[in-house]
């Protein structure tokens, strides 16, 4: 796999060639290159209002008008807790130095563009499809100018930049790669909930095309970036992202399969954790219902998919099975512990002896805590096997519209709870008040938020990793 882009270049190519990229990099460095963002969501919107922020003027372009339509009010379209930009955005936007857009033409005078498309991966053979990325190649392409710089920060299969962008926006552009525009890769290292906070402070890997090249994507983004920023060529740059997320998965399939065999043992994880965790160079991560979001649940495999045939690829897989099964387990805990209470459990039909149907109330939706974000979320898997068994199922989020309201209403009726997300509210939980209200008598803890003194006669509580009759023992 080439670690760079080459193109064929005569000694007049070579002095126009440098001369573009100066000329490039005399525009950052003065704030005077115009910047274009492609795809306005958690990636690019905190991006194109970081760069309007500190002087430039910046095209937000995105081909959904109703996202458009509130960022052009100065309304940000993400729901979640955002610390800062929400206000950000309303005071880049009345100042004029942000300009949404839904038309492609209006980059025809951007002199470096970002993409920030989904990248998504099939759900059966789990190799990316990139329809998002193809079509923004094609639209940027036809309107692309001379000399300009596209980034892709899109998480991607390493070589997708040589594979995929190169060709489409020399064939749209009628334009060489390295000689008339330049191609980098600079992956996005943001989360929801943080989106600002970690743009500002996180390291960045700037790829480049060549070595000039990466320099100057470096001088652009430390105007943004308070942290190293590190230089390398393209592939590296997509084969850092990748693996980052890979190698969390990994971890996180780790602790959850050791919070399996210590609920198969009779133990504690989460005492377990604590004590491997004193050991220095020991950082066991937290086992919980599932994985999800827009990363860590493809990115993985955007990484093995880059591997050859002669590389044999077995630990990746093995931890996404294991992450993509948690919320099945979850499941499980709960309808062991009904099937111990009388409850007919079955495939399509479970109820109660007297032919009632069973109730579950389902704390959280959204992947991450404090968050809006449902991509990937683990409680949509279990909310459909849950169903699949014949459950009514009830669904409470604060941060989710379409399950906003009072938590203990949610509960209210349902024979049992299940918290799949470590929301702020749901660590403020009066287990009394769900118990005495609600009538409730399973509640099962999949993120470790409901302590041992809580827990209240009467009332089952049941943790993911943890060994049923440890629930009331106190160390």
């Amino acid at each position: 796999m080439e670690a760079t882009l080459s193109i064929e270049t005569n000694t007049a190519d070579i002095n126009d060639t440098a001369q573009l990229i100066q000329a490039l990099r005399d525009k950052i460095e003065t704030q005077q290159a115009t910047i274009g963002v492609i795809g306005l969501g958690y990636v690019g919107l905190p991006v194109a209002c970081e760069f309007a922020r500190v002087g430039f003027s910046v095209i937000g372009l995105d081909v959904k008008l109703e996202r458009i339509s509130k960022i052009a009010q100065g309304i940000s379209p993400i729901e979640g807790n955002e610390p800062g930009l929400a206000e950000l955005l309303a005071e880049v936007v009345k100042s004029g130095q942000l300009h949404p857009t839904l038309d492609a033409v209006a980059l025809a005078r951007a002199d470096v563009i970002t993409i920030n498309v989904e990248t998504p991966v099939d759900d059966t053979d789990h190799k990316p499809r990139y329809a998002a990325l193809r079509a923004a190649c094609e639209a940027l392409g036809a309107v692309l100018k001379r000399g300009a710089l596209v980034i892709v920060e899109s998480t991607i299969a390493p070589g997708t930049v040589s594979r995929v962008v190169q060709p489409i926006l020399e064939a749209a552009s009628g334009m060489r790669a390295n000689q008339d525009f330049f191609l980098g890769a600079c992956p996005e290292r943001v989360m929801p909930g943080k989106l600002l906070s970690n743009l500002r402070t996180i390291g960045r890997v700037c790829g480049g095309s060549t070595p000039e090249i990466a320099e100057a994507m470096a001088a652009l983004y430390r105007q943004v970036v308070n942290a190293p920023i590190d230089i390398a060529d393209v592939v590296t740059a997509e084969l850092v992202k990748t693996t980052e997320n890979a190698y969390r998965d990994v971890q996180i399939a780790f602790a959850n399969e050791v919070a399996l065999i210590c609920e198969s043992v009779g133990a504690d994880v989460y005492k377990v954790r604590e004590l491997v965790n004193k050991v220095p160079q020991r950082n066991m991560h937290m086992p919980g219902a599932g994985v999800g979001g827009h990363c860590i649940p493809k990115d993985p495999w955007l990484l093995a998919s880059a591997a050859g045939p002669e590389v044999p690829i077995r630990l990746i897989p093995a931890a996404r099975a294991i992450n993509e099964g948690m919320p099945l387990h979850v499941a499980d805990l709960l309808m062991q512990a009904l099937h111990e209470q009388g409850v007919s459990v079955s495939y399509g039909s479970s109820q109660r002896v007297d032919g009632s149907v069973i109730k579950v109330a389902v704390l959280g939706y959204a992947y991450l805590e404090n968050s809006d974000d449902t991509r990937h979320s683990p409680s949509a898997v279990l909310i459909a096997h849950l169903q699949a068994h014949g459950f009514a199922v009830a669904v409470h989020d604060p941060w989710v519209e379409e399950y906003k309201g009072d938590v203990y209403e949610r509960v209210r009726g349902c024979d049992a709870a299940l918290i799949m997300v470590a929301h702020s509210v749901y660590r403020l939980l009066d287990v009394s008040i769900l118990q005495k209200e609600t009538h409730l008598t399973l509640l099962v803890d999949a993120r470790n938020l409901i302590g041992s003194m809580n827990v209240n006669a009467g009332l089952q509580v049941l943790k993911l990793g943890r060994s049923s009759q440890l629930i009331a023992t106190s160390y």
